[in-house]
């Protein structure tokens, strides 16, 4: 069995879960079908500008292939300890994410979600996914479509497939527990 946590899982369960064939990244990156099938099952460790590559291919940020903290040998693939989660995606419009799913090898993906206070995502995004979000502090506004809703702490939203943005115009911090299916990161 592969190690749920080696850089070759995460890549092979990205591409599966988004329908990519080893192939087609292969043929992108200018490398064989064996030498990409070495990387997911962690023979071959790609170059840095590969791995840029991999995750432009894959739609994903660069990070999400870093910072995978060490566990005990009894918890990996089944705890996250807080101390330990993941990064992923970027700060840039003021959401911090970590990833509390012990890997990237399920159908589906929790994330841990903070929204910084006076921020928004200005455009909407699709993606074909389900999510269900659940706001455990705070206060914020999600658009899904063109309807708008205000959110509060204990409130929960379901994203199928739909175009949907998020505003946290308060002075606090909005935190977001949100599974998704099947996983974007």
């Amino acid at each position: 069995m592969q190690n749920p946590e080696s850089l070759g899982a995460d890549i092979r369960s990205i591409r599966k879960s988004r329908g990519i064939k080893l192939v087609d990244i292969a043929e992108k990156l200018d490398r064989s079908v064996g030498w990409m099938s070495q990387v997911e099952r962690d023979i071959s460790e790609p170059s840095i500008d590969e791995l840029r590559s991999i995750s432009s291919i894959l739609g994903v940020p660069l990070s999400i292939f870093f910072g995978q903290a060490k566990a005990e040998a009894s918890e990996v693939g089944r705890v996250v300890r807080k101390d330990t989660r993941r990064q992923i995606g970027s700060r840039s419009v003021g959401l911090i994410e970590e990833l509390l799913s012990p890997d990237l090898t399920d159908d589906f993906e929790v994330i841990h979600s903070v929204f910084l206070p006076g921020t928004e995502l200005k455009e909407f995004i699709v993606r074909s996914t389900q999510e269900v979000g659940y706001l455990i502090s705070g206060r914020m506004t999600l658009w899904i479509g063109d309807q708008k809703f205000d959110l509060n702490t204990g409130d929960s939203f379901r994203i199928r497939e739909e175009p949907h943005k998020w505003a946290n115009p308060n002075s606090e911090k909005a935190v977001v527990i949100w599974v998704i299916a099947p996983p974007v990161y």
